[in-house]
């Protein structure tokens, strides 16, 4: 082999040599391209994914609030009823048919949710209590709801009707 031969092929190994190594770096930087692109789209598809969590748990939040929301409006408006079943049984008209169906009305009402209280003789708070009638006494220590005018209503823990009390405060 001449020397020229053996010169022309170190030249077109050293430029095969250098187009390869060229093409991998090109290839290298595309598919750096490729994986940023890749982290783009995963990064945009975790926040879609928590965007689509939280508004269908703020969505459910909501259809629970509003459920709740509209019982509440049904039970006050069944207030006055229980009123009237409640004066009627203290005077001894809740007799028969009619106290098996107020019962059964009583029940389904607590099984919704809805609680009465009427506890006489406790600390007065303006959270649950309407003050009525108000006079003093030697007797107590605090402001004391002495006596439950109207029972009150709560349903999951609000209170939809306060209780309408006779208010007695310490004597000074």
């Amino acid at each position: 082999m001449s020397e020229r031969e053996v010169n022309s092929d170190s030249n077109n190994a050293e430029s095969s040599e250098a187009e390869l190594s060229a093409a991998v770096e090109e290839a290298l930087n595309e598919a750096s391209v490729v994986v940023d692109e890749i982290k783009t789209l995963t990064n945009d598809l975790q926040r879609l994914q928590a965007d689509y969590s939280n508004y269908r748990k703020r969505v459910e939040r909501e259809k629970e609030s509003a459920h709740e929301f509209t019982i509440s409006l049904v039970l006050t408006s069944l207030l006055p009823v229980l009123d009237d079943i409640d004066r009627a049984e203290k005077h001894g008209e809740l007799t028969g048919g009619f106290k098996a169906v107020a019962d059964q009305l009583n029940s389904t009402l607590q099984k919704l949710g809805l609680e009465k209280f009427e506890d006489a003789n406790v600390p007065f708070d303006p959270n649950i209590h309407e003050a009525l009638v108000h006079s003093t006494s030697s007797e107590v220590t605090e402001t004391t709801a002495s006596e439950v005018l109207q029972p009150g209503y709560k349903f999951k823990e609000r209170v939809i009707r306060p209780a309408r009390v006779a208010v007695v405060d310490p004597q000074e």
